[in-house]
């Protein structure tokens, strides 16, 4: 779980920023970190909207139930999906394309994960080299002190939003370092498919909660992320 006084802020929406919901805290961030990185299981081209609502369908059994992705909603480009993708990377690493809005999980042998994602919007991108310095299941949120002064009404959280379907991080959350430090960047899970294939974080990059569980099963602490320039 993460530290109820430990930021977030990476990950902040910023649409709906009167009303104090999910949508409302999607994406902050940490300006000044100019360089970090990230990206991309298993489905093939071609999935019919009946194969994607199996994949993206409810998950039952997990602490805070959560519900199904209205596929509707999403443009097919972005269903998790195994692809050809020539890396001299590792298997595991994983790569964030902020400018296709995609995240990649190196798979070897010419083949990566591909997920869609939502991405920095303009004036938060950055790219470069992190790696996954903590991990954490239904995390605590806190507003940085940054976020509050922009935006009041998170400051009643101030002391740590509880985990839950509601809470901005989702179920399942990626910290990134840098230099044995945390940089306020987050892989994250999100149940709006609506904010795939566009950017509107302020650093921090988020997936389907059923992607993002499926990533993060396979991501060990210590995990290098490259985040491409967009």
């Amino acid at each position: 779980m993460a530290d109820a006084g430990e930021s977030s802020e990476g990950v902040l929406p910023r649409f709906q920023s009167v009303r104090l919901d999910r949508r409302s805290f999607l994406f902050g961030s940490a300006a000044g970190l100019g360089a970090l990185g990230l990206a991309g299981c298993a489905t093939t081209d071609g999935m019919g909207r009946a194969e994607a609502a199996k994949l993206y369908g409810p998950v039952p059994d997990e602490k805070f139930p959560i519900p199904a992705v209205d596929v509707s909603k999403l443009d097919p480009k972005y269903y998790r999906r195994v692809v050809r993708y020539d890396s001299k990377e590792a298997p595991g690493t994983i790569i964030v394309d902020p400018g296709n809005h995609y995240v990649y999980r190196v798979e070897g042998d010419g083949a990566a994960t591909r997920y869609g994602a939502n991405v920095s919007r303009a004036g938060f991108l950055w790219s470069g080299e992190a790696y996954v310095g903590r991990k954490a299941e239904w995390p605590v949120w806190t507003p940085p002190k940054e976020m509050i002064q922009r935006q009041p009404e998170a400051r009643k959280y101030a002391g740590g939003m509880p985990p839950g379907l509601d809470n901005p991080l989702g179920a399942r959350t990626l910290y990134l370092y840098q230099n044995g430090a945390y940089t306020l960047y987050t892989i994250y899970s999100t149940s709006d498919p609506e904010t795939i294939g566009n950017g509107v974080t302020s650093g921090c990059t988020g997936l389907l909660s059923q992607d993002m569980i499926d990533l993060y099963s396979r991501t060990p602490v210590k995990t290098k992320v490259i985040v491409l320039p967009a």
